[in-house]
């Protein structure tokens, strides 16, 4: 241990001697399970360390006991780095402000992240195509992985969909290709990471109670187009995605590959006569397109969906991707649950479940996807503003109908952009408080109208989380439909 075994981590991979270090892993959930897991088969000296104490903690804890970690739970777990630690693997959403990692910094105890660690064990012929955006993440790494199936390939998706990456990279399996979704908390501590290709759906102020600064949001996003080596992908429509293209080092050739809804640019994809087309992935790229789908192709066919369907196909496109397999894999694509999901249609009024809008970057794409809404919005601002939201969507509301802890942030942000809107708060936070809520919406609502929850907020101040908060929905219409 000590200054050698820090010496080799800089360059570390799987075939390094990881049972000469002392690693703490900060976290016992998901990822933190899988990236202690994965260090011990290594051979390297664990410690788990968590302030959680529940049932699902100290099971996991007997399990990385019996394999050989040391397990520390409990209040004030945390509070201290352990002696003798050459390296810390941190589990996403640990704020840099931690103590434990404050620690491990004063001392020079490198941080790494599991998608750092998964990095380093992965097996270098295994192309990583990788997204993120602060909306749109999950739907588009699920398309991608359609598509490259249907190409025939081995594909793992993992990351904040399907695997842990730790636990993709260690499958004696193997895979073809990873499509990896990334979040801006599991970005920020990465230092190595440089996928094949990425892309970057989107940039809008989020959980910047987290980052401190819409900038510091932003240039964790961009991480992850440091090194890239085939195709760096940008939204069009988003200026800061592109500024971060140009800001990225990457590997000579590489190239910047836009994507839009409009008629693409030569090196783009877009839209055409409602076909996807590609005109950066083809010879003859300068005169002319290849058809990749049909908009009808992609489910939902809302306009924020096309645009997920696009990033998607182009880091498809970037490794070869043939375009049957795009449209194969568009069309082979079930959508999740809660994500612009129609629940019912009621005296001719669309239910439209999008409790998966958890911000109004989100909630504004799901609006925009109507022409005449009732608006259920409201739950945890997480410091968001609603004016910009408000005022883009103030023509397609018919009435609004507010609910949760920080639903009088929306209600002032009407009154200053669309004072004609009809707006009824609901205060109630007990088992009925959404139906009230949609029974208020289906008050408001006339034939041809959408009563659209798109809260712009997260859910942790009534609901478990944002499934819940849509199964209440969903119930809810039930119930006022007499089902």
């Amino acid at each position: 241990m000590g200054v050698n075994s820090r010496e080799w981590l800089e360059h570390a991979d799987r075939e390094s001697p990881w049972g000469e270090l002392s690693v703490v892993v900060a976290g016992i959930g998901v990822s933190g399970f899988a990236a202690a897991d994965a260090l011990v088969q290594l051979g390297a000296q664990v410690t788990v360390v968590d302030e959680a104490d529940g049932e699902t903690p100290r099971e996991k804890g007997t399990i990385l006991e019996i394999l050989g970690a040391t397990v520390r739970l409990g209040a004030g777990a945390t509070a201290e780095l352990p002696d003798g630690a050459d390296l810390v693997v941190v589990s996403p959403g640990w704020r840099p402000t931690a103590p434990l990692l404050v620690a491990a910094e004063q001392a020079g105890v490198p941080i790494w992240g599991e998608v750092e660690l998964a990095w380093r064990l992965r097996d270098p012929a295994t192309p990583w195509l990788a997204l993120t955006g602060t909306n749109g993440k999950t739907t588009t790494v699920k398309m991608l992985a359609e598509m490259l199936r249907a190409s025939g390939l081995r594909v793992g998706a993992a990351g904040n969909v399907g695997d842990p990456i730790v636990s993709a990279v260690m499958d004696p399996g193997g895979h073809d290709v990873l499509a990896v979704e990334l979040s801006s908390f599991q970005l920020h501590w990465t230092n190595s990471l440089a996928v094949r290709s990425a892309a970057v759906l989107n940039v809008a102020p989020d959980h910047l109670d987290w980052h401190g600064s819409l900038a510091a949001y932003a240039a964790d996003k961009g991480r992850i187009y440091q090194g890239v080596q085939t195709a760096c992908v940008y939204n069009v429509a988003d200026a800061e995605t592109e500024r971060l293209v140009r800001e990225a080092d990457v590997v000579e050739g590489a190239r910047a590959i836009g994507f839009t809804l409009g008629i693409p640019g030569v090196g783009m994809l877009g839209v055409v006569d409602d076909l996807l087309v590609d005109r950066a992935f083809i010879a003859e790229r300068q005169t002319s397109a290849a058809e990749l789908a049909s908009v009808d192709d992609v489910r939902p066919a809302a306009p924020h969906n096309v645009a997920n369907a696009l990033a998607a196909a182009a880091l498809a496109r970037s490794i070869g991707v043939p375009p049957v397999a795009v449209r194969d894999g568009l069309r082979a694509f079930t959508p999740d649950e809660h994500r612009i999901s129609t629940v019912a249609t009621v005296g001719g009024v669309d239910f439209v479940d999008d409790s998966k809008a958890t911000n109004p970057h989100a909630a504004a794409a799901s609006l925009a996807a109507y022409t005449s809404v009732v608006w259920i919005a409201g739950g945890l601002a997480k410091g968001a503003s609603f004016d910009e939201l408000v005022a883009g969507a103030k023509d397609r509301l018919r009435g609004a109908v507010l609910i949760g802890a920080d639903r009088s942030l929306i209600s002032e942000a009407l009154a200053r952009h669309a004072p004609d809107v009809p707006v009824i708060e609901v205060a109630d936070t007990d088992n009925m408080a959404m139906d009230r809520a949609v029974a208020e919406a289906a008050r408001l609502a006339q034939p041809g109208d959408t009563v659209l929850l798109a809260p712009a907020c997260a859910s942790m101040d009534m609901f478990a989380n944002y499934v819940s908060r849509g199964e209440a929905f969903a119930a809810a219409v039930r119930r006022h439909d007499g089902r």
